[in-house]
């Protein structure tokens, strides 16, 4: 079956009141008939379940859909998105080695490879998300990974994954993607040489802004490994979030769709605005890497990001002049959200960091919703007029 479909026709083994939904499994913990089935359970010679914080039928039927969209052999669910990041990092990478990172990531990722990373003896290279010629340069020979997101967060610079994907082959790395800003339905990193992909399942898998949770698929013996260092450590996801973004999955193509088709008509509008200096879309032919999006994404995505030519001040009134976007810490909702990233989430970055990655101070970013098309650019085109 095609992976959309699986998306919706995976589910958990129906209990004896044959329900067409999938239960909720609310428990810490599972039984067994006799001694013997539990310790077969315990030395994993079967695949049943022990306790909640290692599987639970909810959980795994989330991480099914996950790994059937993404095209992987295996998975392993989180509390959070930030929980998956640490969790592909700390399984794989011990003191001593290095690690290298484009330098547009995730602000929380930023603060984990600069602050915690090093406690533990691990190197970190940052290299620019636009300049893929200087990469294989910075590879060392205590190099382990290759960690990036594209689009990148929250410039929405495209990094060209069959490129790096051959570059960590070449090299024998770790190719570490976090695919959160595309989704699984609109690109797929292990199709490109990805051995690890990451989703912060808060944002466009849940869609909904509802639940936190995170997920990492890849190769079956390296998610092996993840999970025990899972199972050890605990970042369980909950059974209740599971259930609730499996159940999001099953439109999760659908809401692409929607987002992506919004999001290119109000870049298409917005492009050439007089109040902005830039304006990116991965869809748009404007954009610096369009001819790598559109071999690498089957649309453009749900995100948009432009500069004021006001700079700070003109970010700030923006936001203030919105009457319908939310200003708000998340993204992939149905309802469209409106950030400043230079004040709110790569704020403790220095203006040389954030420079570096494109965040001026008049950057905005806009996750666009499922709201009527009209509607969002008509609050956007008041508020740039008013700012």
């Amino acid at each position: 079956m095609n992976p959309i479909t699986k998306a919706i026709r995976i589910q958990t083994e129906r209990t004896k009141e044959m329900e067409h939904s999938s239960p909720l499994f609310l428990t810490s913990s599972f039984c067994y008939d006799n001694a013997e089935e539990m310790r077969a359970a315990f030395a994993d010679e079967t695949e049943a379940n022990i306790y909640t914080r290692f599987s639970n039928p909810n959980v795994t039927e989330f991480i099914d859909k996950m790994v059937a969209l993404e095209g992987a052999e295996a998975g392993f669910a989180t509390a959070s998105g930030m929980s998956a990041v640490f969790a592909s990092f700390m399984t794989f990478l011990k003191s001593g080695d290095h690690l290298i990172s484009c330098n547009a990531v995730f602000g929380s990722t930023v603060t984990v490879l600069n602050k915690y990373l090093p406690n533990y003896g691990i190197q970190v290279t940052y290299v620019p998300a636009d300049k893929p010629e200087v990469w294989e340069a910075a590879i060392k020979p205590n190099t382990k990974m290759i960690y990036l997101e594209t689009p990148t967060n929250p410039g929405l610079d495209i990094i060209d994954l069959a490129f790096v994907g051959a570059l960590a082959k070449k090299h024998k790395l770790l190719f570490n993607v976090d695919n959160c800003f595309a989704t699984p339905v609109c690109q797929n990193p292990i199709q490109f040489g990805a051995d690890l992909v990451v989703h912060s399942a808060t944002k466009w898998l849940d869609g909904q802004g509802r639940v936190l949770g995170g997920v990492v698929v890849g190769k079956k013996e390296l998610i092996h490994e993840l999970y025990l260092f899972c199972r050890s450590t605990g970042p369980a996801l909950s059974p209740f979030n599971a259930w609730i973004l499996s159940k999001s999955l099953e439109t999760l193509d659908v809401r692409m769709e929607r987002h992506a088709g919004n999001a290119l008509q109000i870049a298409k509008a917005l492009e050439g605005h007089e109040k902005i200096s830039w304006l990116k879309y991965p869809f748009l032919p404007s954009h610096p890497q369009y001819a790598i999006a559109i071999q690498q994404m089957k649309n453009g995505g749900g995100l948009i990001s432009f500069d004021l030519k006001g700079g700070l001040e003109s970010g700030r009134n923006f936001l203030n002049q919105l009457k319908m976007l939310s200003l708000t810490a998340n993204l992939g909702d149905t309802r469209s959200i409106a950030s400043h990233p230079a004040s709110t989430t790569h704020a403790k970055l220095s203006e040389a960091d954030r420079q570096a990655v494109s965040i001026t101070p008049g950057l905005i970013r806009i996750s666009v919703g499922l709201e009527h098309i009209e509607d969002i650019l008509a609050d956007i085109l008041q508020a740039l007029e008013a700012c």
